[in-house]
């Protein structure tokens, strides 16, 4: 099947009104009904500012043929819905956007029995104008053209569920057999650390393979992208793999990858005009949704035994309707509303845990504040926007000093207490909506400050520092004989080092503020 999205209907010179009524339910019947579904996520995109495209430019991109895109199911950046038969995702959103502002048609083609490396050598040999989603390489660039990025994420090291398996880096796959997904941008490296006969390469259409291939042994790893992983997890119900480690050492970023003809050079450098400036926050959180349809399949599976017990009872209810008397009748009936109340509360107890479930999984259990998993989530996110806004970022890591001793001398207890009233000086010093306070682990939390430059950080930083000492808290055994803490400021304002390289950046300050003897500040500019 085919899909064809137009960025604009015109009714044709001299039809009158009924006849363009006419032509127009004629042009319905004709497009594929779901066609203009693939962009229902285009709202979820908006511009941070505006893109001065010149009157020629969108003449001349309005003249060109509809484009020819070719997809590939990596949620959350592209998901084939086998249901409407198209593709959704951040991707998708992205692209019915800016191909929106330029008023360019295209076609979606499924193409569901090609593996990867077949579409992107259709882009490579013009055959295909644009792929959905693909990170870069030397070896592409040569044979195609890369946009900006739109998103950013990792591969990780897939193992079974408790197999012993260990992994602290890139080197300790050569111990293991690897399986990945033939094409992949990673697979130069991974031939060069993994023997050749330990590496099993699948290009198949879907992962599905290298996935079951680790659940009955075939190998003992799979190397794969992180958040593509988890949203098939839930999907697919993968429950008894793992993620065992995060290659936080090599990011990657996707971007649209067009072929070389004619014009399109021209084209690729509006689409990152529009990449720098545009905000796809809500796309990110609408298509990040893993757990969210997990539980939404498990509350609509729950759902259909609901009514199957009520069409029961139902059932059971008419057919005794005949030969009883009208005071059964009515007890039956009374008794039907009960079980269908008691059935609506269930549902709402359902709904309820789900979204106690989705707090919780983001929030620490002590101080209420983000947990890790939820600032690693909120870095990527920023790390992103600051690739295309160019607004600078700043990350403070605070450390509670001498923590132990307290420990020691007033019992864990004390302790407790003592981080809860540091988590509230850091909610009271960090007060803007799009901050993100969280604890890091231990005695260390975090502070990601994006639009914040290197003065405003520090400022920031100051602020909990005074905040820390008025607390008076006491910690006899150490010099002062009070609660202190150390925090180490970092700031990007120019450049790509990574998203890492501002956490270790920042880590560095910290560390140099207690090698000066703590309870001090450290800061540094990145670019």
């Amino acid at each position: 099947m085919q899909l064809m999205f137009f960025a604009k209907l015109r009714r044709p010179a001299g039809v009158g009104t009924l006849g363009g009524v006419v032509a127009l339910c004629m042009a319905a019947w004709a497009l594929p009904a779901n066609s203009a579904a693939v962009c229902d996520g285009a709202q979820n995109v908006r511009l941070l500012r505006p893109v001065e495209v010149s009157a020629e430019q969108r003449a001349r991109f309005q003249a060109m043929p509809p484009l020819k895109v070719v997809a590939v199911s990596a949620p959350p950046m592209a998901r084939y819905d086998e249901d409407r038969q198209t593709y959704s995702g951040i991707g998708i959103d992205v692209f019915c956007f800016i191909t929106r502002e330029l008023g360019l048609s295209f076609e979606l083609r499924p193409d569901r029995d090609e593996t990867v490396a077949d579409k992107i050598r259709r882009v490579q040999e013009d055959r295909a104008d644009v792929f959905i989603p693909l990170s870069h390489s030397a070896q592409r660039e040569q044979r195609g053209l890369f946009t900006l990025p739109y998103y950013e994420s990792h591969y990780a090291v897939i193992a079974r569920h408790g197999r012993r398996v260990f992994i602290r880096g890139l080197e300790d796959l050569a111990n293991y057999r690897v399986g990945i997904v033939q094409g992949v941008s990673f697979q130069p490296l991974v031939q060069k650390i993994v023997p050749a006969e330990r590496i099993h390469m699948f290009n198949e259409t879907t992962s599905d393979a290298l996935f079951q291939a680790v659940r009955d042994g075939t190998i003992d790893v799979a190397v794969f992208n992180k958040n593509i992983f988890i949203e098939k997890r839930y999907r697919q119900e993968f429950f008894d793999l793992d993620i065992i480690h995060t290659l936080h050492e090599l990011p990657r970023a996707y971007r649209y990858y067009f072929s070389r003809s004619p014009g399109h050079e021209s084209l690729v450098r509006v689409f990152d005009r529009y990449l720098a400036a545009i905000d796809v926050s809500a796309s990110i959180m609408e298509h990040e949704e893993g757990e969210r349809y997990f539980f939404e399949r498990y509350i609509a599976q729950r759902d259909q035994r609901v009514l199957l017990q009520a069409a029961s009872v139902a059932a059971v209810m008419l057919a005794l309707l005949s030969g009883l008397a009208l005071l059964r009748y009515r007890r039956l009936t009374k008794l039907l509303a009960e079980r269908n109340t008691h059935i609506q509360r269930q549902q709402e107890a359902l709904q309820e845990a789900y979204k106690k479930l989705q707090t919780l999984s983001r929030t620490d259990g002590l101080t209420w504040l983000s947990n890790r998993r939820h600032f690693d989530q909120m870095l990527a996110h920023e790390y992103a926007r600051y690739q295309r806004t160019g607004e600078p970022l700043s990350l403070l890591i605070v450390d509670v000093d001498h923590f132990k001793n307290v420990n020691d001398q007033y019992g864990h207890a004390v302790g407790d207490d003592y981080l809860r009233a540091v988590a509230d000086v850091l909610r009271n010093s960090v007060t803007r909506s799009t901050d993100q306070v969280a604890r890091y682990g231990g005695e260390e939390f975090t502070c990601l400050l994006p639009d914040t430059g290197a003065d405003n950080a520090r400022a920031i930083a100051e602020r909990i520092h005074r905040g820390v000492a008025a607390l008076d808290l006491p910690n006899a055994s150490v010099e002062p004989p009070r609660l202190t803490a150390s925090i180490g400021v970092a700031t990007i304002i120019h450049g790509d080092p990574g998203a890492q390289a501002l956490v270790a950046q920042a880590d560095a300050q910290l560390y140099a503020a207690k090698q000066a003897g703590r309870n001090r500040i450290c800061a540094t500019v990145i670019g």
